[in-house]
């Protein structure tokens, strides 16, 4: 269960659609809110691409965020309604989150790091299938991958790209990251891994001038890199919030037995 306030101070955040932006003009009218830096709780209106972006830019603030589901997918979300929004709150159940770090080393020699929350995917640029080799706790453990990419999930991902990739769902208690790629042509039968939550993982772009690859860590890409380097950020701590009996680690497990 969430921490109890006797009224916690709300912010109210919205993506900037017409709808999640009418939803929020509408929840300020219902409840009382506060500047962002002054907040409880945050209250995301949007889709789960806008609620990562809340939860990076406000990771130093340590406030806990719970998003309401005005968006495509939502499988972050709560259902959007805008009644009993204080129970809902007071019941809420709590999911702490870990992004991964990506440094990513350029052709050019610029040096980017970034955090993901989903995965980190290396992509292909051009029609030239990529050429990558995987190096995992410094031991490379696969000399050359061809394929159309490759990526790195965590478990809160792994119903995300990973999933659409034909990669594992991770239960969120289970510790690990799973490494999965992306329409693999050599070795064809290759079908990912599932590793530690420890792992550092390298990733060495092969013929980076014929075969040139972007990294994408979430929504932030960085283009013709050479080399990236990942692992999961334990000092970075974010809190999600989701309704009781709509939990994600609920979800995760549900998704496993769709068909």
């Amino acid at each position: 269960m969430m921490q109890a306030w006797d009224t916690p101070r709300l912010a109210f955040v919205a993506a900037s659609s017409e709808q999640a932006q009418e939803a929020r003009r509408l929840m300020e009218r219902l409840y009382p809110c506060v500047p962002l830096e002054e907040a409880d709780v945050i209250v995301a209106l949007g889709g789960d691409g806008f609620l990562l972006q809340i939860l990076k830019s406000t990771m130093s603030r340590h406030i806990p965020v719970y998003g309401m589901n005005l968006g495509s997918v939502g499988f972050l979300m709560n259902p959007y309604h805008t009644k009993n929004l204080y129970k809902r709150l007071e019941n809420a159940v709590s999911v702490k989150l870990h992004p991964l770090s990506m440094s990513a080393l350029t052709q050019q020699g610029k040096h980017e790091t970034v955090l993901a929350l989903n995965e980190v995917s290396l992509l292909r640029e051009t029609h030239q299938a990529a050429k990558i080799q995987v190096m995992v706790d410094h031991i490379i453990r696969l000399p050359e991958l061809i394929c159309d990419g490759i990526l790195l999930s965590t478990p809160a991902g792994s119903t995300a790209y990973n999933l659409s990739a034909h990669g594992p769902i991770i239960p969120l208690s289970s510790d690990l990251l799973a490494l999965t790629p992306i329409s693999p042509f050599r070795p064809r039968r290759w079908r990912g891994a599932l590793l530690p939550f420890t792992s550092q993982v390298k990733f060495k772009v092969l013929e980076t001038e014929k075969r040139p690859v972007s990294a994408v860590a979430d929504s932030m890409e960085v283009r013709d890199v050479a080399e990236v380097e990942i692992y999961l950020e334990k000092s970075i701590e974010l809190t999600l919030l989701f309704d009781s009996g709509h939990a994600l680690e609920e979800r995760i497990l549900r998704e496993q037995f769709s068909v």
